[in-house]
């Protein structure tokens, strides 16, 4: 759990992902999920908490994203857009 919820928040990242606090409603849905399923394998006590307090450890979580792989995101999007406006 200490990868998904880095308690320290001093996440060192030397420019190499890009740590955001923004999820999508489907980043947060697959987040809740993956922890659910953490829980029933597992049966982490903590994973519960989380779970069963999910209002308050939500925003605790961050994205963490290669900066490549974000830029090569958005370039998709633009392209997308681009061919959509055609």
């Amino acid at each position: 759990m200490e990868k998904l919820l880095h308690h320290g928040g001093d996440l060192d990242h030397k420019g190499r992902v890009d740590v955001s606090g923004d999820m999508t409603s489907h980043d947060e849905e697959r987040l809740y999920q993956l922890i659910s399923n953490h829980v029933h394998y597992t049966g982490s006590v903590r994973g519960r908490e989380i779970l069963d307090d999910w209002a308050t450890f939500r925003p605790k979580f961050r994205k963490i994203m290669p900066v490549e792989y974000r830029r090569a995101l958005i370039e998709m999007e633009r392209m997308r857009m681009g061919v959509a406006a055609e």
